[in-house]
């Protein structure tokens, strides 16, 4: 079965009759969810074409049918795209995938908010940049200049679900988890062709259960502002407001940053740990650092 196909399928199977007005009583099922000629009834297509769109068979369907088939699966926004993206790989295939650099003027701006723990994210998660804080935050057992003078950059989903310290370092790890893979199969679709994104998921379905399990879930979400609980090795536990940044002349780079609440006890324990981790004899340590191009 294919991406697509295999996407329809989840989606089937996570509703039942009932919360498209089909239920009747009595009606036993085998298996769960809507069958495909229910689906296709709801959604106004015939069922011959689709069961050719979930096998792979037909690459042409309109925007119609994809709208009609995300209104009757009650797909969110996130799912409705990435079915789109599924559904016509070859459009997603030829979008733009400009190597992942950090410029000056994000540089500037990630030293200029050095009392707010900062970083940047590539489309496949790998850490392109850090400033002081970031780092003391999220990964302080790495290296503080690894991401420029390492030939692998940091990769925010290997040390979520392979490295102990992170793990640790999440209160709701788990969360945090459903959230990258929603993240990374959202961005599969949008990238076919990244043959790179492909071996990082590869690669985790292979090292860790937990991400294949939720992998097998199909869920698809982009990235969203959130508040994620920590518990930090040398300040214990803070509370802070994950905000994300997109930025618009760099496709698929995500600006990072990790906000107290003015006042707080995770502000007065964010301030200790800035203190800890502030540089030393050289103050050219402080500035941020980015990743070499992979």
């Amino acid at each position: 079965m294919t991406e697509l196909g295999e996407f329809l399928r989840s989606r089937r199977d996570r509703l039942t009759p009932a919360d498209v007005g089909l239920s009747r009583p009595g009606d036993r099922r085998r298996v769960p969810g809507l069958r495909r000629e229910e689906l296709a009834q709801l959604a106004g297509v015939s069922v011959t074409y689709y069961i050719r769109l979930e096998q792979g068979q037909s690459r042409n369907a309109s925007d119609a049918v994809l709208d009609a088939l995300a209104r009757v699966l009650l797909l969110s926004d996130d799912e409705h795209q990435h079915m789109r993206s599924l559904a016509r790989p070859t459009r997603a295939a030829r979008r733009s995938a400009r190597p992942e650099r950090v410029r000056p003027g994000v540089m500037t701006l990630l030293e200029a908010v050095r009392d707010v723990p900062a970083l940047v994210l590539g489309r496949r998660t790998d850490i392109l940049a850090w400033n002081r804080l970031g780092h003391a935050m999220i990964a302080p057992h790495l290296e503080f200049s690894a991401p420029a003078q390492c030939a692998i950059r940091p990769n925010m989903a290997r040390l979520i679900l392979l490295d102990a310290h992170t793990r640790d370092l999440y209160v709701h790890w788990q969360r945090k988890v459903d959230d990258l893979v929603s993240y990374l199969r959202l961005a599969s679709g949008q990238h076919p062709d990244d043959e790179a994104l492909t071996a990082l998921i590869g690669e985790l379905c292979v090292k860790s259960q937990v991400f294949a399990s939720a992998w097998a879930r199909h869920g698809v979400r982009d990235c969203r502002a959130m508040v994620r609980e920590f518990r930090h090795p040398l300040v214990g536990e803070v509370s802070l407001a994950e905000e994300l940044l997109r930025l618009p002349d760099d496709p698929g780079l995500r600006l990072v940053m990790l906000i107290a609440e003015p006042g707080s006890t995770s502000a007065e324990r964010l301030s200790l740990l800035a203190s800890l981790h502030a540089p030393g004899a050289s103050a050219a340590s402080s500035t941020p650092v980015a990743a070499r191009e992979t």
